[in-house]
């Protein structure tokens, strides 16, 4: 671990306070690790900046001393993006201000370390909606949510996070702040800044502030899991929910029988919806922002039709608020069901969603001919095309040399994907993990373009340094 100047640690006690630095390794120890634990940070100072300004005198200082500086948020990314090599780490944590609600106008404003869930709730006090929403919303924050295009189940009728941003604030490598707080719908006056930073991993600056686009809270709505025997019947599902519903459609998620089947072992309080087993399951959520929009007669619709022609084995519709979080239960306790059943070889992936079917049935059948005995947990967004094709270690197999096969088996659904026209990261980013990757698949025009924005903005490559792209690949 490289050693920090004593004089750099020094000024930012003096100007932010000793409750702000941290220099402990049990105090560091936190922030250190990512979140599927393969990854730690080389660090041995962790600073908390309370507000923009502090942020702005903290990477001012290290760009004085040439050290680098890597942004956390709620520390809950899956690809390293939040990994430092020496430098020092800025946790956003303290910034955690909701600044204004604007029911009227429909937006809010907030500092970059809210917690998703609490942006949530502060929606629905103010009768609004803030849409995203993903596994770790109890934990993450908005600014690590901006800066890397979170994706989430309600994609399919709101958009990525790049949808649901209308401005930022951005503290840019050289410590100034780039003030681009608008709560406007249109704005056509030169670039659109806001979007170098929204995806871009704090490789390009520190997001601080945002304002959020809010949506109508919906009224009504209902949740149903349906049993699909064959794969190849779920776009059918998809088309006749998606034509019968229309906009009320707000998330299909599929979920396979092996993802309830490590659930039941593993999940303590998962319950089987059904008397037997099913191939694949289709989540189904419907929402309406009219009370008297009675949405069961829609779905009974598309229900009746699926079973009519055998596109569907069977199906249960939630009852209650109490049923539906159980069925969602389900598809959210997948990584962890997984992770507790040993190794497990994850991709985020997109496709274009007529081809999903098409993705899972390749990849599955050149994977289980590489290792016969593998476990494929195939499940996600099918609405959005987003499938996170997730590979579990043979019974009885060995967890660290499965894990050894990760390039591997990148290569293989990789390979898949782009063939495909699709993407290799649908809603995680790139980070450190997913940087070779995307270099091997894209093209030298992408990549020198990627390189002439980071050098623009970050002469010295000192803003959350060789995540996304080098900057020499040599």
């Amino acid at each position: 671990m490289a050693k920090l100047p004593a004089s750099l640690i020094i000024e930012l006690t003096k100007l932010l306070g000793e409750n702000a630095v941290l220099t402990n390794s049990l105090d560091l120890a936190p922030y250190l690790k990512d979140e599927r634990g393969y990854l730690e940070s080389n660090c041995s100072l962790v600073v908390r900046p309370a507000n923009t300004e502090e942020v702005s005198i903290t990477v001012k200082l290290c760009a004085e001393y040439d050290i680098a500086v890597v942004p956390v948020g709620g520390n809950t990314g899956l690809v390293g993006g939040a990994i430092a090599s020496n430098g020092i780490i800025i946790s956003l944590e303290r910034l955690h201000k909701i600044i204004d609600v604007d029911a009227l106008n429909h937006t809010m404003t907030v500092e970059a370390g809210c917690i998703l869930a609490n942006i949530q709730n502060a929606a629905e006090e103010a009768d609004c909606l803030f849409p995203l929403s993903l596994g770790a919303e109890g934990s993450c924050q908005i600014g690590g949510n901006i800066s890397t295009n979170a994706g989430g189940v309600s994609v399919y009728q709101y958009g990525n996070t790049r949808e649901l941003v209308l401005g930022i604030e951005a503290v840019l490598p050289d410590g100034r702040i780039y003030e681009g707080l608008k709560a406007l719908r249109k704005d056509n006056t030169g670039y659109d800044l806001k979007q170098l930073f929204i995806g871009a991993e704090g490789t390009l600056g520190i997001i601080t502030k945002a304002v959020l686009r809010l949506y109508p809270r919906p009224r009504t709505s209902i949740t149903i899991l349906a049993a699909i025997g064959k794969l190849d019947d779920l776009l059918a599902l998809f088309h006749y929910t998606r034509s019968t519903c229309g906009d009320r459609l707000k998330a299909f998620e599929l979920i396979p029988w092996l993802a309830l089947e490590l659930e039941l072992k593993h999940i303590p309080g998962i319950i089987n919806p059904f008397a037997g087993r099913h191939a694949y399951y289709a989540l189904i959520e419907l929402t309406s922002q009219r009370e008297d929009d009675y949405l069961q007669n829609e779905v009974e619709v598309v229900l009746e039709q699926a079973l009519e022609e055998g596109i569907i084995t069977d199906a249960v519709i939630a009852k209650s608020t109490a049923e539906a979080q159980q069925l969602w239960k389900i598809r959210e306790e997948i990584p962890t069901a997984q992770n507790k059943e040993g190794g497990s070889i994850k991709h985020d992936v997109a496709v274009p969603v007529s081809s999903t079917v098409e993705f899972i049935q390749k990849a599955s059948q050149l994977v289980e001919a590489e290792m016969p005995g593998i476990r494929i947990c195939a499940f996600g967004h099918v609405g959005d095309g987003n499938i996170h094709f997730n590979l579990t270690q043979p019974v009885e197999a060995e967890k660290e040399a499965f894990l050894q096969r990760w390039g591997d088996f990148n290569r293989i659904v990789h390979d898949v994907v782009v063939s495909m026209k699709g993407s290799i990261s649908a809603e995680h980013g790139i980070g450190l993990s997913k940087r070779d990757e995307l270099s091997h698949y894209a093209s030298n025009v992408e990549l020198d373009l990627m390189r002439q924005i980071k050098s623009a903005l970050d002469p010295h490559n000192r803003m959350n340094p060789n995540k996304i792209i080098l900057l020499d690949p040599t």
